[in-house]
C-alpha cells in the first residue's frame, strides 16, 4: 500500500522539479493594497530577452494551489503543440484571499478591499510583467471560487484588455445575472481582438450553486458575438477538487484552439464550404492571428497545408494552385510541396513542359531516403519525363 501511495507523490515531485528552476519570486510594493504582495513568475523553456519572440501572459490567482496546476498543464499543452508557451504569474493570496475577493453578499458588488486588489492586478501586476518581460498582447486571468467572480468584473472595462477570463468553480452572487447585463457585451465586437469566457458547472456543487451557474450559462449562451467566445462547461464528478483539476485543461483546449492545427471540427465548421481563394486566406489569417496574439511565428504547419489541399486542387479547376504553391514556396523554399502544387497547376492546364520543370525541381529537393520520394517521382514519369 505504501508503494502505491508514494508513486504519485514522487511523480508530482519530479514534475514540479522539472519547471521549478524557471520560477522567479518577486515582491511588489503596492500603492493599492495595504501591504507588500508576493508573486511567482514562470518563464517558459527557451525564454530569452535577446530573441524576437514574445509570449502570452497568464495571471493565476490563488497561487498556493492553482499555480503549479496551471503551469503543469501549460507545459504539457505547449509540448504537444496545442498551445503556445506562456509567461505565467501566480498571485500569493493564502493570507489575504478573503479581503481580496469576498464580495458584498447583499448586492454582489466588490468591496473597497476588492476594488483595491482589482487595481493592483490591473495597474501594478500587469504593468510590472509587461514592462519587464517579452509578452504578447494576449492576457489570460485564471481564478477559482470568489477569485473567479473577481475576474468576471474585468468584463466591465470600457476598453477590454483581457483576452481569456477563466472562471473555475466560480462562486457568484445572487446578482450575477444583472451584473453581466450591465457589461455591454456588444462593445466587444468593436475590438479587433479575440475574447474567451470560460466557466464550469459541476455535479459536485450544491443544488443552489448549480442552479445559479446554470442560469448564468444559459444567459451567456444567448450571446452571439463573433469575437467573444463563451465556453459553458459542466464537469461530472463528485469532487470539487477534481472539477478544478479537470477545468484547467478543458479551458486551455478552447482558449488556445486557434493556435492548434486545424481539427476536423474546425475544418467542418469554418473551411469545407469555402472557395479555394477563401480557404487560402483563412489559412493565412489563422497564422497571422497566431503571430499577433501569441507572439509565435510558426510559418504554416504542413498538416494545415494538407487540410485545405483538396479544396484548392478540386474546386474551380485548380485555378488557385499557382498562388497556393507560391505561398508555400515563400514559407518553405527548401520543401518540395510548393513546387508540387505549381506543377499540378500547369499539368491541369495541359502545360506539360512547365509541369515537368516544377516536378523535377521539387524532386531534386528530396532526400532519396525519403519514403515519399518514389511517389513524388511518379509525377515525372506520368508526364513522360525521367
Amino acid at each position: 500500500m505504501m508503494i502505491k501511495k508514494t508513486f504519485p507523490l514522487i511523480f508530482l515531485f519530479f514534475s514540479v522539479i522539472g519547471f521549478s528552476q524557471k520560477i522567479l519570486n518577486k515582491t511588489i510594493n503596492s500603492n493599492y493594497v495595504d501591504d507588500e504582495r508576493k508573486i511567482k513568475i514562470y518563464l517558459p523553456e527557451g525564454y530569452d530577452d535577446t530573441k524576437e519572440k514574445n509570449y502570452p501572459l497568464a495571471i493565476v490567482l490563488d497561487a498556493s494551489y492553482m499555480f503549479d496546476a496551471y503551469v503543469g498543464n501549460s507545459v504539457l499543452f505547449a509540448a504537444k503543440d496545442k498551445a503556445p508557451k506562456q509567461i505565467i504569474v501566480g498571485i500569493q493570496m493564502s493570507k489575504t484571499r478573503k479581503k481580496d475577493t469576498y464580495f458584498n453578499i447583499n448586492n454582489g458588488n466588490l468591496t473597497t478591499d476588492n476594488e483595491k486588489f482589482y487595481q493592483f492586478l490591473k495597474n501594478e501586476v500587469i504593468f510590472e510583467i509587461e514592462s519587464t518581460y517579452k509578452t504578447s498582447p494576449f492576457i489570460s486571468l485564471i481564478g477559482e471560487g470568489t477569485s473567479a467572480n473577481l475576474i468576471t468584473n474585468f468584463l466591465r472595462e470600457s476598453t477590454p484588455f483581457i483576452n481569456a477570463y477563466i472562471c473555475i468553480n466560480p462562486i457568484y452572487s445572487d446578482f450575477i445575472g444583472n451584473q453581466m447585463q450591465s457589461y455591454d457585451f456588444p462593445r466587444f465586437q468593436k475590438e479587433d481582438n479575440t475574447f474567451y469566457y470560460y466557466t464550469n458547472n459541476s455535479t459536485s456543487f450544491s443544488e443552489n450553486k448549480q442552479i445559479r451557474i446554470g442560469e448564468l450559462q444559459k444567459g451567456l449562451a444567448g450571446l452571439k458575438l463573433e469575437n467573444f467566445n463563451v465556453i459553458n462547461d459542466t464537469i461530472v464528478t463528485k469532487s470539487s477538487i477534481s472539477a478544478m483539476s479537470e477545468a484547467i485543461p478543458r479551458a486551455l483546449t478552447k482558449v488556445f484552439e486557434i493556435y492548434s492545427g486545424i481539427s476536423k471540427e474546425e475544418f467542418d465548421k469554418n473551411i469545407k464550404d469555402l472557395s479555394p481563394i477563401d480557404a487560402i486566406s483563412y489559412l493565412e489569417n489563422k497564422y497571422l492571428d497566431i503571430e499577433f496574439l501569441f507572439g509565435t511565428n510558426l510559418g504554416i504547419r504542413e498538416t494545415d497545408i494538407y487540410a485545405i489541399e483538396k479544396i484548392v486542387i478540386e474546386k474551380e479547376n485548380g485555378d488557385q494552385l499557382l498562388n497556393f504553391g507560391k505561398m508555400i514556396l515563400k514559407l518553405y523554399p527548401s520543401s518540395p510541396l510548393g513546387d508540387y502544387y505549381i506543377g499540378r497547376y500547369y499539368e491541369q492546364g495541359k502545360n506539360i513542359k512547365k509541369a515537368l520543370k516544377y516536378y523535377k525541381i521539387g524532386y531534386g529537393k528530396m532526400d532519396p531516403s525519403n519514403p515519399n520520394a518514389d511517389a513524388f517521382y511518379e509525377n515525372i514519369l506520368r508526364l513522360g519525363g525521367r
